[in-house]
């Protein structure tokens, strides 16, 4: 999928969703399979956002609320090894489900790791691009 450069997407319109958490079951580890953690969860999407500014419509646009549920189903959801893989499934459903994208930015972070050391979070970045006249 990632054909187009960063750079285009970064200047263009996007929707944003900052700071999602969620408590799921991902990781390597027997006790992060068992007991859960803490996950959060940034996405930004790319797409067109100048008919729904005019408009002032939601059909014009996509609804936070629709990517929000799309990132609570994966993260409450079956458990993955890996925040790359669990990355990868957010932005690929996103991409698949919502056409209009042309690009998804998602960073899922764990703020409860076994590290000695003070830190926020641990956690991976990863974008998703939509081929140039690829519908999905």
């Amino acid at each position: 999928m990632a054909t187009v450069m960063d750079d285009e997407f970064v200047k263009g319109d996007k929707l944003i969703l900052r700071g999602l958490k969620f408590h799921g079951f991902h990781g390597v580890k027997p006790e992060e399979r068992t007991l859960g953690q803490k996950f959060l969860v940034d996405v930004d999407a790319w797409l067109d956002l100048h008919e729904a500014g005019k408009s002032d419509c939601l059909s014009d646009t996509i609804s936070y609320t629709e990517i929000y549920r799309i990132v609570k189903e994966i993260v409450e959801g079956e458990p993955q090894n890996l925040l790359e893989s669990v990355a990868h499934r957010i932005a690929s459903t996103t991409l698949t489900k919502f056409p209009t994208i042309s690009g998804v930015r998602v960073k899922v972070g764990k703020p409860h790791v076994a590290v000695h050391g003070q830190l926020d979070y641990l956690g991976v970045e990863i974008l998703r691009t939509r081929k140039i006249g690829e519908q999905n």
